[in-house]
């Protein structure tokens, strides 16, 4: 078979996070595991070079079309139909609405429908909101209806997707797990100036990390909660002086309003890290005590998973996807009870043999989830769900039978 993967979001760094995290080690994956089918990736001229060829199988294209502008419905379909594929792998839903070429999609979440806050979050004006708001519920339906497979990254996502969409077949949903990096060794040795000039940003920059710190990663989307944790700490800090709250995310214009926010509540002991590279990731992560994750909705949830594979403890928001794929291994709170969050800051800070246990439950808990198995069912899914022409006029033939 010829596969597509709209690898456009290849990369942490150029994908955003957990999209971009997910893409790259489903190439990677794939390459390892798949010596049969040959694959097409599609990239842009941020990541073209970034993404490594191992497999003889694997070949680029350059598709330097950026996601959820009109040039992806116009020109992105002809770069990709014009491969010949058998099928192509989106994993978002922004599929072109005029692609002719089959596709399976990967729905990490339907935040867009499920959170009206965030929906409503832009720095477009009414009128072109409005219109970005039509285009991407058109692109979300397009992608759901009209895959030949939808995979969900957790139960809480493929519920989500019967919700909103109860058309939609059952089984035509996978639910088929992300997996957890093995983060580089974290490189303590850095000087301030060289720490500020790797990533660092805001304030406090530069400071050295002596494991009183409360780590978050991820973006700063208002359905991640940021503001509920930034209430927190202040409150936490007040009774707790030497700690420190250390933000880590994509850099835009919603990172910006969260670090104005803090200013404005004049909370200093906070430092904003952006766009890093895995091992200042794995620094951060090797210099918390606690790792607090209060989104109000989540797809997955794999920040809190690096953290418990770093032997960091966990809160997190009983939300979405959060209870379903931590388990037993993180304290939970609700996402709108600050004095909760508040509570158990105060409770692991200080509770030495509680934190301890959750480290251990934490490790026992990253055992469910690889990438390497998650590439094995998605190749399945390819592999079953379609079949070459070839394929299709062999299968269609009478098939000889043996004489009674």
């Amino acid at each position: 078979m010829k596969i597509g993967i709209d690898a456009r979001m290849y990369g942490p760094k150029v994908g955003g996070g957990g999209l971009g995290r997910y893409v790259e080690q489903l190439v990677a994956k794939l390459q390892e595991i798949d010596q049969e089918n040959r694959y097409v990736l599609f990239l842009k001229k941020e990541n073209f070079d970034l993404c490594a060829i191992t497999n003889p199988n694997f070949e680029k294209r350059l598709a330097d079309v950026h996601w959820y502008t009109f040039d992806e419905q116009r020109i992105l379909p002809k770069i990709i139909d014009a491969e010949k594929l058998d099928l192509i792998h989106f994993p978002h839903w922004n599929v072109p609405l005029l692609l002719r070429t089959p596709f399976v999609v990967t729905i990490h979440d339907l935040i867009l429908l499920d959170d009206p806050s965030s929906a409503k979050a832009t720095t477009l004006g009414p009128i072109k909101y409005a219109i970005k708001k039509l285009g991407h519920r058109a692109a979300l339906k397009n992608a759901v209806t009209r895959s030949k497979k939808i995979i969900a990254v957790s139960k809480a996502t493929e519920l989500s997707i019967l919700k909103h969409f109860p058309s939609i077949e059952p089984n035509k949903i996978a639910v088929i797990y992300e997996g957890v990096i093995s983060l580089p060794p974290p490189n303590h040795g850095l000087s301030s100036e060289a720490r500020a000039k790797e990533g660092g940003g805001g304030m406090g920059v530069g400071v050295q990390h002596d494991g009183n710190t409360l780590l978050y990663i991820g973006n700063s989307y208002p359905h991640k909660n940021l503001k509920t944790l930034l209430d927190a700490f202040k409150i936490f800090s007040e009774k707790q002086p030497d700690a420190k709250l250390v933000m880590a995310g994509h850099k835009d214009l919603f990172s910006e309003a969260i670090e104005k926010y803090a200013r404005e509540k004049e909370i200093t002991k906070v430092e904003f890290f952006r766009d890093i590279d895995d091992s200042k990731l794995a620094e951060l992560y090797a210099s918390a005590k606690l790792y607090v994750f209060p989104s109000r909705l989540e797809g997955f949830g794999l920040p809190a998973l690096e953290a418990m594979s770093m032997s960091v403890p966990v809160i997190a928001a009983r939300a979405g996807s959060l209870p379903e794929i931590l388990g037993e291994a993180a304290e939970y709170f609700d996402p709108n009870d600050t004095a909760k969050l508040v509570s158990l800051m105060e409770k692991l800070w200080l509770d030495e043999t509680r934190r301890s246990e959750l480290i251990a439950l934490g490790l026992e808990q990253i055992k469910k989830y690889s990438w390497r198995v998650m590439a094995e069912r998605i190749k399945n899914i390819y592999t079953v769900s379609f079949r070459t022409p070839r394929d299709r006029v062999l299968h269609s033939l009478p098939q000889a039978t043996c004489p009674p």
